[in-house]
């Protein structure tokens, strides 16, 4: 068991449960199909965790970041994979925070009871990555309407959402005094607007993870569908991307667990020349040494979350969660793996399939690196390389 204080038991044996229903299999035949969980997301939906950081009063939980993690985290600790559904928890701060009272009573309340999912958010282009202020997405506005011209490119669960949170330009670069100015976010109703604007370009990838590439073609989003102030959009965006990493923490975090958990059980189980092969050290301390690091990025998710949830500035700690937890997760996936030797190639042990599922966290939603440098430019002072 993790050694967190912070231990969530009601929520995590509830979770659990409805996870059991679940099993490796069931995911297994999911991803040899390319499918989506349909089945598992319409229960985690009935069972009300999608909707957990909905306030009440619209239906939902009422619950904080932290217990949205642990949520998450169990998903993952299960076998299962939270990526097919985590768009609903992180979109839905930036609705929360930044959106009119009018939008809330609109959205919250059908989210809140499956009737709408909210699963996706466009905002990487193909000439930007992660460099967001030098989006070329505009929307001009037109009387009661604003006009959306241009490209996304992986951006998740688009064919099994019904809402997407869009940041686009509506001040041309040039004319801002700072470059994170001059973008807006928009709610877009994807029922009326694919076919009409937007087209849909699936791409296959390296995990069974619905992702996308958007072509926007005078779409046309009505003006209440703004949230917040036109041109605060970068702004607004940061609560969501930081929620984001603060729970594909938390879901890596489920992940090193996993591995954790299969892997010394095997090592126990297994026997080579006589002996279990986790008597070896040269086994021992490879798992042991993923399990202590684990265990740290555990902390700093904790931290994240305590300070999102007070309202509190935690994208340092946001991006740090991210990194440790991402890289504890892989560390353990390449024990496990390393320690199942051929087996942990059969699709059937599920190894494989949560190696390539955990491994995806090194690249996105912010790579290593970029980490790095935002800890070194904002955190230790030193020149902006970029």
């Amino acid at each position: 068991m993790p050694l967190h204080p912070n231990s969530y038991e009601d929520i995590r044996d509830a979770v659990r449960a409805l996870c059991a229903e679940f099993p490796g299999e069931y995911f297994r035949q999911v991803d040899e199909a390319r499918g989506y969980p349909e089945k598992f997301v319409n229960a985690l939906t009935s069972a009300g965790w999608l909707a957990a950081l909905i306030p009440q009063e619209y239906g939902g939980s009422g619950l904080g970041l932290t217990e949205a993690s642990v949520i998450m985290e169990e998903i993952n600790r299960a076998g299962g994979n939270s990526g097919a559904c985590h768009g609903q928890m992180y979109n839905m701060g930036t609705l929360l925070r930044h959106g009119s009272e009018a939008q809330k009573q609109r959205y919250l309340p059908k989210i809140a009871s499956g009737e709408l999912r909210l699963q996706s958010m466009a905002v990487t282009e193909p000439t930007t990555g992660t460099d967001t202020t030098k989006i070329t997405t505009t929307a001009v506005r037109k009387g009661d309407r604003y006009v959306v011209n241009g490209q996304k490119v992986w951006i998740s669960r688009v064919q099994h959402s019904d809402l997407m949170i869009l940041l686009a330009r509506t001040t041309p670069l040039a004319e801002v005094k700072k470059k994170s100015e001059g973008m807006s976010i928009f709610v877009v109703d994807l029922r009326e607007a694919i076919g009409k604007g937007l087209t849909v370009q699936p791409i296959l990838n390296m995990v069974n993870h619905e992702t996308n590439e958007l072509f926007f073609e005078n779409l046309e989003i009505p003006v209440e569908n703004l949230i917040g102030e036109e041109g605060k959009g970068f702004k607004y965006i940061l609560d969501g991307l930081n929620a984001e990493r603060t729970l594909i923490a938390a879901e890596c975090i489920g992940d090193g667990y996993w591995f954790i958990d299969k892997v010394t059980k095997y090592v126990n189980e297994r026997i080579v020349f006589g002996r279990p092969i986790g008597q070896n050290q040269g086994v021992q301390f490879p798992i042991a040494k993923a399990f202590v690091n684990l265990e740290a990025a555990n902390l700093m998710r904790y931290k994240a979350c305590e300070l999102f949830d007070a309202h509190q500035p935690c994208g340092t700690e946001a991006n740090m969660a991210k990194m440790l937890a991402a890289d504890a997760s892989w560390e353990a996936a390449n024990a496990c793996l390393q320690f199942h030797g051929g087996f942990g190639f059969a699709c059937e042990y599920d190894v494989e399939r949560k190696f390539r599922e955990t491994r995806l966290y090194q690249v996105a939603p912010i790579s290593t690196n970029l980490i790095l440098s935002y800890v070194a430019e904002h955190v230790l002072g030193m020149p902006r390389s970029f």
